[in-house]
């Protein structure tokens, strides 16, 4: 590892039709991964943030005349640093005003079985959220209330989508989030005994009731729809956030927050 700075080379690139420009500006508006595995960083704050957190940069995209921010990072020999004029630089992201940093790094990887395998293992499972705020927000309070990780079933924005990054402030590269089917995963808890709790707007076991301490995955629902009726009865439990006020529902994430709270304060008592 060594300073940015310290790179012996810095390429200049002059054209927006370069390939690793286009891979950059693909993988930011399309908020997935590339074909090649990797995700797109844009702004000094996440950058740093992934290299905290381990994460690979392959690719660092700097504007001229911001060559100074090479000098606060340490990346390994083999980054590959290119300068951007202004105007291809632009071109390449996705916000109005942009930080002068954009980079394209190794997403984290792990296996769903991996994280089922730990001992009561708690788990968040979005089921359709399409916020990409909501989402970001839910990886980031999985991580602070020591959540195993967030599961994402079909229909779910990706985590690597511009907002959700931002929204999780980094948690999204430390926390696993694990794209599965349905199918898959309800055969996976049943292999690991995980009990599964559906979160209801009436009807369910309050949160301060229900169990939290064994392993569990807990089901948050898309933000208009909440959980659909079979993916309700294919899970164990419904958990439901007891609200003395005349409000009908909670907003997605601060509902995952509450229950991810709960679950924490359990397991602290519990030891």
């Amino acid at each position: 590892m060594q300073a940015a700075s310290n790179h012996a080379h810095v390429r200049i690139v002059q054209s927006r039709q370069n390939a690793r420009v286009k891979e950059l500006r693909a993988a930011l508006r399309n908020g997935e991964k590339t074909d090649s595995g990797l995700i797109a960083l844009e702004g000094q704050h996440l950058v740093e943030e992934a290299l905290r957190s381990g994460l690979h940069i392959a690719t660092l995209f700097i504007r001229s005349g911001s060559l100074d921010l090479l000098n606060d990072l340490v990346v390994r020999a083999d980054t590959e640093i290119i300068e951007l004029a202004p105007d291809i630089f632009a071109s390449a992201v996705t916000t109005e005003t942009p930080q002068p940093i954009a980079a394209l790094a190794e997403a984290p990887s792990l296996a769903l079985e991996e994280i089922l395998a730990a001992r009561h293992p708690l788990i968040v499972v979005s089921a359709g959220l399409q916020d990409p705020g909501n989402l970001g927000a839910i990886v980031r309070s999985a991580e602070a209330f020591a959540a195993n990780a967030v599961v994402a079933l079909p229909g779910t924005v990706s985590i690597w989508n511009s907002k959700a990054l931002r929204a999780s402030a980094g948690s999204a590269f430390r926390l696993p989030v694990i794209p599965a089917s349905t199918q898959e995963l309800f055969s996976a808890f049943r292999s690991f005994s995980i009990r599964s709790a559906a979160t209801t707007v009436e009807g369910g076991t309050p949160a301060h009731q229900l169990d939290l301490t064994q392993p569990i995955a807990l089901f948050i629902g898309n933000e208009g729809s909440g959980l659909p009726p079979e993916l309700v009865s294919q899970c164990n439990d419904r958990i439901t956030i007891p609200s003395p006020g005349p409000v009908e529902s909670l907003n997605a994430a601060i509902a995952a927050g509450i229950l991810l709270y709960e679950a924490s304060r359990q397991r602290a008592h519990h030891g």
